[in-house]
C-alpha cells in the first residue's frame, strides 16, 4: 500500500468547442477495470450519436493498470493525449471519456491531440480532486494526568483525534500517518513515563475533505 495518492472524490464533465466541433469530456472514479469499462460503454449508449467516444483510465497504485482508446480518430491523437494528462497529474482511479461530436472542419494530428487534452482538463476542473493518505487507527489508553500533554502533542503534529471516551480512564482513537508511527510510539511513552497503552486497529486511507477527516 502506498503512503499517499491523488485521484477524485466526485466526477465532473465539461465541454470545449474548437472549429465547430464539440469535445464533451466527462470524468468518474473507478476502483476496477470492469467498472471503468462498464462507464465507457454507458457513455457510449448515452452519446450513440457522436462521431467518436474516446477514453482513458487509471486504475490502482502500484503498477497501474493504464489504457486508451482513440475509438476512430486518428492513432495517439486521442486516448494517448488523454492518458497523458491523467499521468501529468498523477492521478489514478479514475477514467474520462471526451465524446466528439463532427462540426464539419478537419483539425489535423495537432488539432486533435490539443482538443482532446484541452477537453480532458476541463472535465478534471469541474471534478474534485482529493489526496488520500494512509493512516493506522490507534487507541490511546492513559490516566487523566497526561491526556492534557498528549492532546497537546497531537495537536501540533496535526493527529486528528476520530473518538474520545472520558471513564475512569481515558482512550482516545487517532488516525496516525504511518511516516509518523514510531515518533508517535516514542513521544506518548515520553509523555507518560510509559505508563499508556497503544493498540493498533488497522489501516485505512483517509482524506480532508472541507475540513473534516473522511475515511476509505
Amino acid at each position: 500500500m502506498v503512503e499517499t495518492y491523488k485521484t477524485i472524490l466526485e466526477g465532473g464533465s465539461g465541454e470545449i468547442v474548437m472549429k465547430k466541433s464539440r469535445f464533451i469530456a466527462t470524468v468518474h472514479p473507478v476502483e476496477t477495470e470492469e467498472a471503468a469499462i462498464a462507464f465507457i460503454d454507458a457513455m457510449k449508449k448515452k452519446y450513440w450519436d457522436a462521431t467518436h467516444n474516446c477514453s482513458a483510465y487509471i486504475i490502482g497504485t502500484k503498477n497501474p493498470i493504464m489504457h486508451c482508446s482513440d475509438d476512430g480518430e486518428p492513432s495517439k491523437t486521442a486516448g494517448r493525449p488523454m492518458l497523458d494528462i491523467l499521468m501529468n497529474h498523477a492521478l489514478t482511479n479514475l477514467v474520462v471519456v471526451v465524446t466528439r461530436y463532427f462540426g464539419g472542419t478537419l483539425l489535423g494530428t495537432g488539432g486533435l491531440v490539443k482538443a482532446y487534452q484541452s477537453a480532458a482538463l476541463e472535465g478534471l476542473s469541474q471534478s474534485k480532486v482529493i489526496t488520500k493518505q494512509l493512516g493506522n487507527r490507534i487507541q490511546i489508553v492513559t490516566d487523566y494526568n497526561y491526556i492534557g500533554k498528549i492532546q497537546y502533542y497531537l495537536a501540533q503534529d496535526n493527529i486528528p483525534t476520530l473518538s474520545s471516551e472520558y471513564l475512569d480512564i481515558v482512550k482516545l482513537t487517532v488516525l496516525v500517518p504511518i511516516g509518523l508511527m514510531k515518533g508517535l510510539s516514542q513521544k506518548i511513552a515520553e509523555l507518560t513515563n510509559g505508563s499508556a497503552a497503544l493498540e493498533e486497529n488497522g489501516l485505512v486511507y483517509y482524506a480532508l475533505i472541507n475540513n473534516e477527516i473522511r475515511l476509505f
